[in-house]
């Protein structure tokens, strides 16, 4: 199997990524546990080869997964920010648009914590 479970069921690891991958995009960097920054990398590796297509399937299938809220006052969603701004920064790259960096121990349970943020 490809992916983690992450101790979550099938709907509730799709909410998860969806809600990380949409968040990542509105802000440029997310921390959370080692586990969820790994699945999540590899999820938005994908969203970002979508945006560099830039047609309207790879726009339909990204729009099915990231949601659909506003990223700043000028109305721009996220999916928009994505397509307009992400997906051409990374024209010439062939992949590796993410990374993850291991930041601390937290406190209340000792899990793993990482930084997941778009490579410049």
């Amino acid at each position: 199997m490809w992916n983690r479970k992450l101790g979550r069921t099938a709907d509730h690891r799709k909410a998860l990524l969806r809600n990380m991958a949409t968040s990542l995009i509105e802000s440029g960097q997310i921390e959370t546990t080692e586990m969820k920054a790994k699945e999540l990398s590899a999820v938005m590796d994908q969203l970002v080869t979508l945006a560099k297509r830039n047609d309207l399937h790879a726009r339909r299938q990204a729009a099915a997964f990231v949601r659909n809220v506003e990223v700043d006052d000028e109305g721009t969603t996220a999916l928009q920010k994505l397509f307009n701004e992400i997906g051409p920064s990374y024209a010439d790259r062939n992949g590796g648009y993410t990374r993850v960096i291991k930041t601390r121990i937290r406190k209340g349970d000792a899990a793993p914590m990482a930084i997941v943020q778009f490579v410049k």
